[in-house]
């Protein structure tokens, strides 16, 4: 498809941008190119495709989640760190208050 400089200018105009003559004749071509290459994409046989919403399946491809008792040690490794504590909880400061004024 061909792109003229009035065409960069029409659009230019839409989308209130100014451009000089140099960037004009780079845009044309440039615009040309990317017509161009959505015209061959639309020869390729789609009809075969199922369509989609989005490139991604919506399957999930991670493990799968497996309960493991932990033993003390483990629980005291993971407490180390911890500022506070409350038998196997950690004890944070309260962040939100919820009581209505």
């Amino acid at each position: 498809m061909e792109i003229s400089k009035k065409d960069v200018d029409y659009v230019a105009s839409l989308a209130r941008l100014e451009f000089n003559e140099k960037d004009k004749e780079s845009l044309t071509q440039q615009l040309g190119s990317i017509l161009n290459y959505i015209e061959k994409i639309k020869e390729v046989d789609t009809s075969k495709i199922e369509p989609t919403s989005h490139g991604a399946s919506g399957e999930n491809f991670w493990r799968e989640d497996k309960v493991i008792k932990s033993s003390q040690k483990t629980i005291d490794a993971i407490f180390k760190n911890a500022p506070d504590k409350e038998a196997d909880f950690f004890k944070v400061k309260k962040v939100m208050d919820t009581e209505e004024e």
